[in-house]
């Protein structure tokens, strides 16, 4: 189910970034901005995800990109800066060389597809879910989907362990679960 889900909307996905990803990053900086201060997480996308890397430069406080060291565990984050070394990670990754560690108070995610109940459908090699569970227990942080609006699916199929998001911003806007 979910590998039918994820053919469809990585689908949908890729003809949407082949148009373009609109006004989704100014959306973003805006809605960042009342953060000022903290710690952000954004990433750096890979094939045709939509890109954060303008509103993560105009954040006004540090941030940090997810690094993965390994399957099965949860994502650290690291410091980066957009002229910052990189180095390759596994799954196709790619994360800053060095830097600080940091604990963020908000994650950006890159997701396939998403739902009106804030639920977000990934690679399945669930990274993100494991890294909210534990940043969760430690404490608030904000989770928010970014995704081209075509990405919206009735229902993302869920699991127990799947974390839901906090809110999604697509070129259309903001929505807050």
């Amino acid at each position: 189910m979910k590998a039918e889900a994820r053919a469809l909307a990585l689908a949908a996905r890729a003809k949407a970034h082949a148009m373009g990803q609109g006004a989704a990053a100014d959306h973003l900086a805006s809605w960042l901005a009342p953060h000022a201060g903290k710690v952000l997480a954004g990433y750096l996308p890979l094939r045709t995800e939509i890109d954060p890397r303008p509103a993560m430069t105009a954040h006004a406080g540090p941030v940090c990109v997810p690094v993965v060291e390994g399957a099965g565990q949860p994502l650290r984050f690291r410091d980066w800066t957009p002229d910052g070394a990189l180095e390759r990670g596994p799954f196709g990754t790619t994360h800053p060389a060095m830097g600080a560690w940091r604990v963020p108070d908000i994650v950006i995610l890159p997701l396939v597809a998403f739902d009106a109940n804030g639920f977000r459908l990934g690679y399945g090699g669930g990274f993100y879910d494991r890294t909210l569970e534990r940043l969760r227990a430690q404490g608030p942080v904000l989770a928010v989907g970014f995704a081209f609006a075509v990405q919206e699916m009735p229902a993302v199929p869920v699991e127990p362990t799947d974390q839901p998001l906090d809110a999604i911003i697509t070129e259309r806007g903001l929505t807050v679960f």
